[in-house]
């Protein structure tokens, strides 16, 4: 383990994202290095971030739908030096007028092939540390729609942070996939932790609109099948979800335990607190 590794972390702010989560989780991950670890839901990475500072896997693949996010992990490992000339712009300009000008970017007609790749990740993460409450969200066209949140001096040109997060994600497999694809070829002797849109606890909870199409029931069913089929592979699974009689029944014959998470997005500050989820493993 380096320095670089052991001082890296996240970069974005991500619904779901786990930094709060892997205290409770460190009981359940491998305790023997295993050959490659696999991500395919990335968000924020903060699993990836702990694993690969503790020097769990020899190789590590990483992955998400979501071609904005996947774009701004694969900048920021090969492209740092532009990256963040274009985050210090950024912060510099920062106010109502440009970021409602940024925000509309996705509007343009040939979005986003005719972009520049390291001006749509900086938008990325501009846009993902100013928005309100970090929820990166898209409509049925996929264009980013989430007002700007008030914050007194956002962390957008966070040098340190982010040179220490290019740093680990050196020599790193990043790419934009779905599920299937991202797990074609796991097998024996390597460990896969799965974090899906959650299944919504009431109506009010559904945050899955991440990317264009969102995450539905048969998706979930879809990955439970997944999930199934790699175990016949012998990798080592693990996956989280909300504790709903629905996951547990996609689930039945694995092992399930009961994690206590923060639920920190939510339109309702009532419905903000403690929530029940679950860890399902095949180990």
């Amino acid at each position: 383990m380096t320095e670089n590794d052991s001082a890296a972390g996240p970069f974005l702010k991500w619904a779901g994202g786990k930094s709060s989560m892997i205290e409770q989780y460190q009981v359940f991950f491998p305790e023997e290095r295993i050959n490659t670890y696999f991500e395919p839901f990335l968000g924020s990475g903060a699993v990836f971030f702990y694993l690969r500072a503790n020097d769990i896997a020899r190789q590590y693949c990483l992955s998400d739908i979501n071609e904005e996010l996947i774009n701004a992990y694969r900048i920021l490992r090969d492209r740092p030096d532009e990256l963040l000339a274009l985050l210090a712009y950024h912060q510099a300009m920062h106010g109502e007028e440009h970021y409602y000008a940024v925000r509309e970017v996705d509007r343009m007609d040939g979005w986003p092939q005719s972009a520049d790749v390291v001006a749509r990740a900086a938008r990325m993460i501009y846009l993902n540390k100013t928005c309100y409450n970090g929820l990166w969200r898209v409509n049925s066209q996929g264009q980013f729609n989430v007002p700007m949140g008030r914050y007194d001096n956002p962390p957008i040109h966070d040098e340190e942070r982010l040179r220490a997060a290019s740093a680990v994600l050196q020599g790193v497999s990043i790419t934009a996939a779905p599920i299937n694809e991202a797990m074609r070829d796991a097998g024996a002797g390597d460990f896969v932790y799965f974090d899906p849109p959650y299944v919504p606890l009431n109506e009010t909870s559904d945050f899955t609109a991440y990317y264009e199409g969102g995450f539905s029931a048969e998706d979930q069913r879809e990955l439970a099948m997944i999930f199934k089929d790699i175990d016949r592979r012998r990798c080592l699974l693990m996956l989280s979800n909300s504790d709903t009689p629905f996951v547990r029944e996609l689930f039945e014959g694995y092992r399930i335990e009961t994690v206590q998470s923060q639920r920190r997005i939510n339109s309702n500050a009532d419905n903000r607190g403690p929530v029940d989820e679950v860890v399902v493993l095949n180990y």
